[in-house]
């Protein structure tokens, strides 16, 4: 049985998941917009793959016998003044996600709630992975300044960055 301290903690992450979701969306709506094909496609993953983890702790509140929320969502930025802007934004809200999930994993150690705890060890690795990708392409985009022909491969190349992480976050 989940407390209602860690269930109302649990919702508020529910809810960061899911405007997770949407801001992703929003970055995938702008890109496509400009023509970044790649970069859309990578953020119609990122954004779908946000609502998997929302799904999964809804899945989890639910069965550990509290109620799972589902609330209004702040609207997301829809505009960005370039791709490396946008990627910026990215990074910084992975921060703030995983800053949110430590949060969660502090409040279930002082409550004493072990499964809640060992449920949340997959979302710290998965955290872990999202920084460590969007650094690794800030990078990228950094090594590529104003070069046009280097957004060009950017954009094919985020493709393989998808399918490659999909791969190893989802091994069948």
């Amino acid at each position: 049985m989940v407390s209602k301290n860690i269930e109302k903690a649990l919702n508020n992450q529910i809810k960061i998941e899911a405007e997770s979701s949407q801001i992703y969306l929003a970055m995938a709506c702008w890109a496509e917009v400009k023509g970044l094909e790649g970069v859309a496609g990578f953020m119609y993953d990122q954004s779908n793959e946000e609502r998997d983890h929302m799904l999964k702790l809804i899945k989890f509140v639910n069965e550990r016998g509290g109620h799972a929320q589902i609330s209004e969502l702040a609207a997301p930025n829809v505009t960005f003044t370039s791709f490396k802007e946008m990627f910026e934004k990215l990074f910084e809200h992975e921060v703030f996600v995983s800053n949110s999930i430590n949060e969660l994993v502090h409040t279930s150690l002082q409550e004493k709630d072990y499964a809640t705890h060992n449920f949340l060890q997959w979302y710290v690795s998965e955290q872990i992975e999202e920084e460590a990708m969007a650094r690794s392409i800030l990078d990228k985009i950094n090594l590529i300044g104003d070069d046009k022909g280097g957004l060009y491969l950017f954009d094919r190349d985020i493709q393989q960055i998808t399918v490659s992480t999909a791969a190893t976050n989802n091994p069948q």
